[in-house]
C-alpha cells in the first residue's frame, strides 16, 4: 500500500495535545505562525508521499555498493535527495544567518518523522547533515562557519559523525584515531572508524565528516578527546570541493536493514582536518550533535512504526480468514495496540521538541531541564514502539508477514538498528536514572505535578479513566522519590523499566488530553480508553522491577548464566 504521511496526527498533537503556539509567541519563533506551519507540514507529506515512499522499497532490494571507490546508491535516491535538498528541507531549522530558515526543532522533527516513514534509509542523511550544521554552528570557527554551513545548508554538502571504532562503541574513550597539528591552523587525522552512516555517497558534492581523535600528549578516556572536521574534498580558494583528502571509504557493512543506507568502515591516512570547539572539549561540542541526532532516532522508530502500522490496517481490512481478519478481537487488539503506542510516543518526542524550542527561545532553565529529561525516555520509547509496532505488525499479517515480497519483514529490519543508534536504550535509561535524576528529581516531579494536575481538570468528564492515570503518576512519583535515594548500581539496574514506566504514564497523559480535546466521546477518545485500560497497567510490573536493586541481577553471574 501506498505510504500517507500522518499528517492530521501531527496537526492535532501539535494543536492540542503539545502545543506549538507557545513556541511561535516568542520572538524567536514569531514566524512559526500557525499558517506557516500548516504550510511546511503539508508540503512535507506531499514530498514523503511522492517522492520519498516511492524509493522506498528499491533501498531494500538494491543496496547501496562501493564500486571502485565510490559508493553507489540505489535507485531513485539521487534524484529523491535532490528534491529534499533543493526544496529546503534540510534547511528547516538552520540558523538564519547561514540560509537556513530558523524554524522550531518541533516543526523539523514533525518533517522527520514524515520522512522515515516514508524511506528511513534516505532520511538519515539529512538529519546527519542537520546535526553537524548544529554542532559547527555552535562550536566552530566564524571561517570554518561561513566556508561551511551555507553548504551544508542547501544540501549540496552532506554530513556525518565519526566516533565509533573497533574497540570503542559505547566506551568512546578508548578511541585511537590521532590528531598531529601541523602548524598552520590544520591537523593531520589518522585512524579508522566503523558504522559511518552515509559516510560517502554520489548524491552530494561533498562529504564532511566529524571525526573524534585524540591529539599528542591527550589524558586517556573522553577528557583527552577533540573533534575535528574533515572533508572528503579539500575546498580550493573558490570555497568549491577540490583535491581528494586522505580519507577513504574501505567497505560497506552488510546489514540485517537500512540497506539503502551505506554504513561505512571509514579508513583517515593523513587526512587533513580543523579542530572544532576547544581542544580535549570534542565530546562536549559533539554532544551537541548528538543529543539533536537522539530525538531524531526517536522520530526514525516512530515514523516506521506508522508505515508498519499502516500497512497492518490496510491488510486486516482486506485479509479474510473467517471473515474480514480485522473484526476478530485479537487483531484488533493489536491493531489498536499499534495505533495507541505511536500515538503515545509521537506526543512523548514532539513534547521534547516543544520544550527544547522554549528553552531555546527563552533561555529558562526548567524548559531546558524538561527537553534533557525527555530525550532519553523520547528516544528509548520511540525506538521501541518502533520495534514492537513493527514485530506485530508482521503478526497480523501471519504468515505472509514473514515472506519479503509482502514488504512488512523490511519495517523490523529497518528499525532495529534505531535502538543501539546514538546511545542504546540500555545508556538512554541509565542516563536517566543518573544525570537526569541528579537535580533530586526535580525535573521528573513537574512533569509528574502536570499530569496530576491535567488528570484532576479530566475528572469533571472523564472521571475513570483520570483516576486511572492520577493514581498511575502518583505511584510513579513514589518510585521516584525511592530512586533518587539509591546508589548507582541500583538505580541502573532498575533504569529500563523505571524508563518504560515513565513512558507509559507520560502517554497515558498525551492519550488524556486527546480525548478531553475531542470532547471526551470518539475514536481519540476510545483509542485512550484502550491505552488507559489496556496498556497502562503494565507501569506496576515496570515499576517493582526498578524498585528490586541491583542484586537480584548481578547475583545471576555471566558463569551460571551461560550453563
Amino acid at each position: 500500500m501506498p505510504f500517507r504521511a500522518p499528517l492530521s496526527d501531527i496537526r492535532f498533537i501539535l494543536g492540542k495535545v503539545v502545543p506549538l503556539a507557545p513556541v511561535a509567541e516568542t520572538e524567536l519563533f514569531a514566524e512559526a505562525t500557525a499558517d506557516l506551519a500548516e504550510a511546511v507540514l503539508g508540503e512535507a507529506a506531499k514530498l514523503c508521499d511522492e517522492v520519498l515512499a516511492p524509493v522506498n522499497r528499491a533501498g531494500d532490494m538494491t543496496s547501496a555498493r562501493l564500486e571502485n571507490g565510490v559508493v553507489r546508491t540505489s535507485p531513485g535516491f539521487a534524484e529523491a535527495y535532490r528534491a529534499i535538498a533543493e526544496g529546503g528541507w534540510v534547511a528547516v531549522s538552520a540558523p538564519v544567518a547561514s540560509g537556513g530558515m530558523g524554524l522550531p526543532q518541533a516543526l523539523n522533527m514533525a518533517i522527520h518523522d514524515m520522512m522515515s516513514g516514508a524511506c528511513l534509509s534516505l532520511q538519515l542523511n539529512p538529519l546527519l547533515t542537520q546535526g553537524q550544521i548544529e554542532a559547527l554552528d555552535h562550536h566552530a570557527s566564524d571561517d570554518i562557519k561561513a566556508l561551511y554551513l551555507p553548504k551544508l545548508i542547501s544540501g549540496d554538502w552532506s554530513g556525518t559523525m565519526n566516533l565509533t571504532e573497533p574497540q570503542a562503541g559505547s566506551d568512546v574513550g578508548a578511541l585511537r584515531t590521532k590528531a598531529e597539528p601541523n602548524g598552520d591552523g590544520t591537523y593531520t587525522i589518522t585512524g579508522q572508524k566503523i558504522f559511518i552512516s552515509w559516510g560517502d555517497s554520489d548524491i552530494t558534492k561533498n562529504v564532511c565528516h566529524l571525526v573524534l581523535a585524540r591529539l599528542p600528549g591527550a589524558v586517556e578516556g573522553t577528557k583527552g578527546i577533540s573533534l575535528f572536521l574533515v572533508p572528503k574534498l579539500l575546498p580550493d580558494d573558490d570555497g568549491q570541493p577540490g583535491a581528494r583528502n586522505g580519507v577513504r571509504v574501505v567497505s560497506l557493512e552488510h546489514k540485517l536493514g537500512l540497506h539503502g543506507s551505506p554504513t561505512c568502515v571509514m579508513e583517515y591516512d593523513g587526512a587533513t582536518g580543523w579542530l572544532i570547539g576547544e581542544e580535549n572539549r570534542g565530546m562536549a561540542a559533539m554532544f551537541t550533535m548528538m543529543n539533536n541526532a537522539r530525538l531524531g532516532v526517536a522520530m526514525q522508530g516512530i515514523g516506521v512504526a506508522e508505515a508498519a502500522c499502516q500497512m497492518a490496517v490496510e491488510f486486516a481490512q482486506d485479509r479474510r480468514q473467517m471473515g474480514v481478519i480485522a473484526d476478530h478481537p485479537d487483531v484488533r487488539r493489536m491493531l489498536a495496540t499499534m495505533r495507541a503506542e505511536v500515538f503515545a510516543a509521537r506526543s512523548i518526542a514532539l513534547a521534547c521538541a516543544v520544550a527544547g524550542d522554549m528553552a531555546t527561545a527563552t533561555g529558562d532553565r526548567d524548559w531546558a531541564a524538561r527537553a534533557a529529561f525527555l530525550t532519553p525516555i523520547a528516544k528509548s520509547y520511540g525506538t521501541q514502539t518502533g520495534m514492537d509496532v513493527s514485530e506485530m505488525a508482521m503478526q497480523v499479517h501471519g504468515g505472509m508477514g514473514y515472506i519479503e515480497e509482502t514488504g512488512v519483514a523490511q519495517f523490523y529490519r529497518d528499525v532495529r538498528v534505531t535502538a543501539i543508534y546514538e546511545g542504546t536504550n540500555g545508556i538512554q535509561a541509565m542516563d536517566l536514572v543518573g544525570r537526569k535524576l541528579s537535580d533530586d528529581g526535580e525535573a521528573a516531579y513537574r512533569l509528574l505535578e502536570e499530569i496530576e494536575t491535567g488528570a484532576e481538570v479530566a475528572r469533571v468528564t472523564l472521571p475513570d479513566l483520570a483516576e486511572d492515570v492520577w493514581a498511575a503518576a502518583e505511584t510513579l512519583r513514589e518510585s521516584t522519590e525511592w530512586m533518587v535515594t539509591q546508589e548507582m548500581p541500583d538505580r541502573c539496574a532498575g533504569a529500563a523499566p523505571y524508563l518504560s514506566a515513565f513512558a507509559l504514564v507520560l502517554g497515558a497523559h498525551y492519550h488524556l488530553r486527546a480525548a478531553l480535546a475531542e470532547g471526551g466521546t470518539g475514536a481519540r477518545a476510545n483509542l485512550a480508553r484502550f491505552h488507559i485500560r489496556r496498556l497502562l497497567p503494565q507501569y506496576t510490573a515496570h515499576l517493582t522491577a526498578a524498585r528490586d536493586g541491583a542484586n537480584g541481577v548481578m547475583a545471576l553471574s555471566p558463569e551460571a548464566l551461560a550453563s
